[in-house]
């Protein structure tokens, strides 16, 4: 009767184990990444679309930046700047997880000692009024189904999530204090540029004076002379200010109290323009924050494994072992004080089914958002990369029109002074000239810079600047 008994017990037990195997199936399913990169970027040249080992990617900051001045600003920003310490300390905090992970896999182990006394009624059943107890227990978790192992795989993955965030951080102060340092040399140029016209205006006021003290000219002509000068006297503090103003934020990003920013005195810094971005497929090695996004997927479709295998029974292994005595001088008297246990025990959820399957449904839903953010994190990638070639053509073609340009109205300037002075040009000639090329030198100004600021953006969309 007792066999037949177990025999129903041992049936209901491998039908309950194989019901819950069938709620989770499939909670080792992997979704395969379907995207088709395109052999080239939009917008690049035959040589920057090449793979090479020299890519823009692959270049430490201070080879791609070759301005002294620049590259200890960068140094100081890496070293010292705020949001990069608190990516960096997130990574320390991660390694944590997974070092703690780690032992997952290991069991319990514990270590008391108990002393007890009872006092039981006169009425009652009577008991041993001392016991005294050391013992060692360990308990231990088969990972059968892969719950402890999916947990630091899914830890692991979010350290290495954490360390490519940190990159991503590194790679876009690279740029951002680049592209800072060079607004910092136009706003220069276009003060250098202003106070040389300011001179030119004074110089050409005193000319037409002395003409109107001679009878040539009448007052209409001091007038607009004066008010052409104030014109460019008033754009001088307004360019001092934004010079103030960037110094400060670059300050910021360096993590020091706002002061005034070493740097070479010339737009004309150079950088490599003539470049290799290597093929889009590539930034799945370089670019920081797509790698962050795969590992993304990485550890949702991990999570989805240790909720799935949440379904499956739980076998843990107990064992206790010490001495146990009624008497305190008989708790290390060998063998007679000896006690063991050895337990193992099968816990299979019943009515929690819903709910972890529930739990099932929503972690396959984080994993698919996961997929989703990890092709959003590649096209737009892609398209950053594609944005920056495009605008470097098309402002290096303008730089070229701009820099004819201000050569020309240079020279018309000089032209303008000697026939003015020679009485074959009037004030409103020379004014005009001058305000032309004025406008042309500062309109170059801006285009170097964005020239340089766009080759920094292209060198952190393709992945560079956290080597």
């Amino acid at each position: 009767m007792k066999k037949k008994r177990d025999d129903v017990l041992l049936t209901g037990m491998f039908f309950l184990v194989g019901f819950s195997m069938v709620g989770c199936s499939g909670s080792r399913d992997s979704v395969q990444r379907d995207i088709v990169f395109p052999a080239t970027y939009r917008g690049a040249s035959s040589s920057a679309a090449v793979p090479a080992d020299t890519v823009i990617a692959q270049l430490p900051y201070r080879s791609f930046f070759s301005d002294p001045a620049l590259q200890t600003l960068i140094d100081t920003a890496v070293a010292n700047n705020i949001d990069l310490q608190v990516a960096l300390k997130n990574i320390d905090y991660a390694q944590q997880t997974v070092n703690s992970s780690k032992l997952g896999t290991l069991p319990a182990l514990t270590l008391g000692g108990q002393g007890i006394r009872n006092y039981s009624s006169d009425n009652g059943v009577k008991k041993t009024p001392e016991e005294y107890i050391a013992s060692a227990s360990a308990s231990w978790e088969l990972d059968i189904w892969g719950k402890i192992r999916s947990r630091s795989q899914s830890a692991l993955a979010s350290y290495l999530k954490t360390g490519e965030a940190a990159k991503a951080v590194r790679t876009r102060l690279v740029a951002d204090v680049a592209a800072g340092y060079y607004n910092l040399l136009m706003l220069d140029a276009q003060l250098a540029l202003s106070k040389k016209n300011l001179d030119l205006a004074d110089t050409t006021l005193k000319m037409i004076q002395l003409q109107y003290t001679a009878g040539q000219v009448n007052d209409l002509a001091i007038k607009q002379q004066e008010a052409s000068r104030l014109s460019i006297a008033g754009s001088i503090p307004l360019i001092e200010q934004n010079i103030l103003l960037q110094e400060n934020a670059l300050s910021t990003l360096c993590g020091t109290m706002p002061g005034p920013i070493h740097r070479s005195r010339s737009l004309h810094t150079k950088v490599t323009d003539n470049v290799s971005t290597g093929i889009p497929a590539a930034m799945l090695q370089n670019r920081p924050d797509v790698r962050a996004a795969e590992f993304a997927v990485r550890g949702a479709h991990a999570d989805v494994n240790e909720v799935g295998a949440i379904f499956y029974p739980s076998i843990v292994i107990t064992a206790q072992g010490g001495v146990s005595a009624l008497k305190a001088s008989e708790w290390f008297t060998v063998p007679g004080s000896l006690f063991g246990m050895l337990q193992g025990s099968l816990l299979q959820p019943l009515f929690q089914r819903g709910q972890l399957k529930a739990n099932y449904e929503q972690s396959k839903i984080k994993r698919d958002q996961a997929e989703l953010g990890f092709k959003q994190s590649v096209l737009k990638a892609v398209a950053e990369v594609s944005d920056a070639l495009v605008r470097l053509e098309k402002i290096k073609a303008q730089e070229a029109i701009a820099e004819e340009r201000a050569v020309t109205l240079r020279l018309a300037v000089t032209n303008a002074g000697m026939l003015f002075n020679s009485g074959m040009a009037n004030y409103l000639e020379v004014i005009v000239v001058q305000g032309n090329s004025l406008a042309a030198d500062l309109a170059l100004a801006d285009l170097r810079r964005q020239h340089l600021a766009v080759m920094a953006e292209l060198y952190r969309s393709v992945g560079g600047g956290w080597r």
